[in-house]
Formats: structure tokens, C-alpha cells, sequence
């Protein structure tokens, strides 16, 4: 869409955000306006979902889909939730040609699917897009998370995931999963491989513990009375939504400043433009001081400084889909960690590194991403083609 458009857009979600403070009948002043809490709800959530997706020339269709109110059998609601209602999972297809492979998309931590906003109208040129919020995330619902191990907590995704595959009747699918979404979709192919035809996973997280990945900085950080301190908020889930939350009136600023910072300043590719920064913060803002849900799961899948309680390496042996991975020139994911998957695998497996991007590649350098995911899914999109092993595009490396 064009920059005026967008900025259009951006003008209206500030006009939205200024009416937003609640005034009772019987006041006769309202807060000034830096002092006044911006509410949220699904509601909100969705409404900024649209705006962000008005970026996006490509028809698409919004939907709940319901996921029941717990696994089929199980005697654990989602999970151990005192509720037996209904939970539902928050989707966008975009509309495609007859025939596309299905791509389906999952975000990471702290994000939802609205983060593939610039990726969306190339992929739908040749996919069928799915993109996804997680239980627990975005606009999908948020039931209490009351998951008390490891095991619990991958199954509260995965099982949720694969009870949406099924409200949605998908057999086969492309499945492409970004950091902690990635480890969901790599942990998900291991259990159901026979729906996934290829597997990409973009900047994964989880693929090595502390013991394998032992770093002298962080062992001296957790001996000093700040490491402690962190050590114990991060075993106590203390989630930076929380400080989000804790802000109250100043909560938007500080998403703002990330934003504007992250995808403008520091970015390493294409920086966002005013009218894309503002409709994305103010998306990111209403996901992220929602009801606690998801977010929660922190503890049960990382132990301090990201290293994975079940890491993907111990278990790169019993892979059995093809896998590539795509990883930006500047991610702090180390590519490394695929690397050694690699060595264990029985499957064909890339990966592939893309420059001017960083661990939001699909943000920093769209065309570039593009680039990847149509190399990595180039026997599904032409079967028939004797160009299979043809080299990556230009300005694409492998590792």
C-alpha cells in the first residue's frame, strides 16, 4: 500500500488511541492525556489487527477457529484450566491460485502473526497463506496457563495446534515457524511428520542447552548480585509483558520506542516507514498487555539466557521431514546450532543465511526472505522441474 495510505491509517489509530480514556458521566475533568491507561481486549487486539493487515493488498478472511476445550480424551482442560468452554485460535488465509501448496506460519515469543505483514502479498503469490496466533497469544484466547513442567507446556501448544489442523481439515502444509514459534513448529513435525511436507524454521530458538552451549559470560553474570536477581525473575516467569503492564500509561511509549528503534534505527535492512511503525506498535502494544496467558510458558521451555530444557539438538536424529533453516546475516540465534542438527539429521536439510537482516529477517529484508522460502520450497512449487538442485538466489549464502 502506498506510504500515504499507511499514513493515513496511522493518523487513525492515533485519533483512536486519544478517544480511548474512559470518562464517567459524572466527571468533570478527564486525565491529561500521559496519564491515561489505553485499554485492551480481543476486541482491541483484532481491531489493530486489521488496521496493520490494511498494509496488505491481498484479499483475506479472519476467523476464530475453534480447538474445543481441551485435547480429544484428555482429562486436562487447556491446560488444567477450570474452564470447560471453548478456546479458539486466531487465523488469516489469504485468498491464493488453485491448487497452491498451503504455507503455514507461526510466530515467536512476544509477537503474533500481524509481524508477517510485509511478507504476506509476495508468498500469497504462490501459497496458500495461513498465518496463526498461538494459544494463548494475539487474538486467540488466552486461558489460564497453569502448566507445571516442560512436557506440559509443549503439548499445551502443539496439541492445541493440532486440534486447529483438524478444525481446518489441512493434510499436508508447508509448516515455517520463527524463533520460539519455530521450536514449536520443529517439536510439532516431530510428533505429527505425516502432515508436514517441508519444514522451515527461521532464526529457531531452542536448539541447544546450557551444558552444551556453556558461556563464560553467563556463568560470571548469574555469580554477581545482578545475575542473581535476573536468575530469580526469570525462575519466578517474571515476563517483560509485565513491565509492559506495570507501566500503565506509559506502556504505549516504551513499545513505541522499541518499535521505532528496533525496525527504524537498529535495523539492519529496510527500516520501517512512520505510517508501518505506528500501526505496528500500536499492534504490538494491544498483544502484548492482554491477559497473561502463553507468554508464561518462558520458564518451562528456557532456562536463564534462552538455552532449552528439552533442546531440538538431542533429538535432530529422529527428524524425518526435509528442513530448512533461514537465519538474517545479524541474528543473535546462532546458525551454528543448526549446524550440528545437521550432522545428525536423515533428511535434506539447508541452511540458509540472508543478509541485511537480523533476527526479524522477514521485516529487515522482505524481498530477501522471499527469496529463501521460495528456494526452500522449490520441489513443491515444481514438482516437475529437472532444476532442483539449482543455486541459491543472488545475495543468498548457505552455512
Amino acid at each position: 500500500m502506498h506510504r500515504a495510505v499507511a499514513t493515513k491509517m496511522a493518523e487513525e489509530v492515533s485519533r483512536a488511541a486519544a478517544s480511548e480514556a474512559v470518562v464517567t458521566s459524572s466527571s468533570k475533568w478527564a486525565w491529561p492525556r500521559a496519564l491515561r491507561w489505553v485499554p485492551t481486549s480481543t476486541d482491541h487486539i483484532i481491531a489493530a489487527e486489521k488496521r496493520l493487515l490494511s498494509l496488505v493488498k491481498t484479499p483475506y478472511v479472519q476467523e476464530q477457529v475453534n480447538i474445543g476445550s481441551g485435547p480429544p480424551g484428555s482429562k486436562v482442560r487447556w491446560f488444567r484450566s477450570c474452564s470447560d468452554e471453548s478456546r479458539f485460535i486466531n487465523t488469516v488465509t489469504f485468498d491464493s491460485k488453485d491448487n497452491s501448496p498451503t504455507l503455514v506460519m507461526v510466530h515467536g515469543y512476544g509477537a503474533s502473526q500481524g509481524f508477517f505483514f510485509r511478507n504476506f502479498d509476495a508468498l500469497a503469490s504462490r501459497f496458500r497463506v495461513i498465518a496463526i496466533d498461538q494459544l494463548g497469544w494475539g487474538g486467540s484466547s488466552r486461558p489460564d496457563f497453569a502448566c507445571k513442567s516442560t512436557e506440559e507446556t509443549e503439548a499445551w501448544f502443539i496439541d492445541s495446534f493440532e486440534e486447529w489442523r483438524k478444525a481446518k481439515n489441512l493434510n499436508q502444509f508447508i509448516l515455517l515457524g520463527h524463533s520460539f514459534g519455530g521450536y514449536v513448529a520443529a517439536k510439532y513435525a516431530l510428533k505429527h511428520p505425516e502432515h508436514v511436507q517441508h519444514l522451515i524454521l527461521v532464526g529457531p530458538a531452542g536448539f541447544s542447552s546450557e551444558t552444551e552451549h556453556s558461556s563464560e559470560w553467563l556463568t560470571k553474570f548469574r555469580a554477581t548480585w545482578k545475575g542473581t536477581i535476573v536468575n530469580h525473575l526469570w525462575e519466578s516467569n517474571f515476563t517483560p509483558m509485565k513491565i509492559i503492564r506495570g507501566l500503565g500509561p506509559w506502556g504505549p511509549d516504551l513499545v513505541r520506542r522499541y518499535t521505532t528503534a528496533r525496525f527504524g534505527a537498529y535495523s539492519s535492512g529496510s527500516v520501517l516507514n512512520e505510517g508501518e511503525a505506528t500501526l505496528l506498535t500500536d499492534y504490538v502494544y494491544h498483544t502484548l498487555v492482554a491477559k497473561a496467558s502463553g507468554e508464561l510458558c518462558l520458564k518451562y521451555i528456557f532456562s536463564f539466557g534462552a538455552f532449552a530444557r528439552k533442546p531440538l539438538l538431542q533429538c535432530s536424529s529422529d527428524w524425518k521431514v526435509p528442513t530448512t533453516f533461514i537465519y538474517g546475516y545479524e541474528d543473535w540465534m546462532s546458525y551454528k546450532g543448526a549446524q550440528l542438527a545437521r550432522e545428525s539429521m536423515k533428511v535434506p536439510c539447508d541452511i540458509i543465511r540472508v543478509p541485511q537482516g537480523g533476527h526479524f529477517v522477514f521485516i529487515d529484508n522482505p524481498s530477501g526472505f522471499h527469496s529463501a522460502v521460495l528456494h526452500a520450497c522449490r520441489r513443491i512449487l515444481s514438482p516437475h522441474s529437472e532444476t532442483w538442485d539449482e543455486p541459491l538466489p543472488e545475495g543468498l549464502s548457505s552455512a
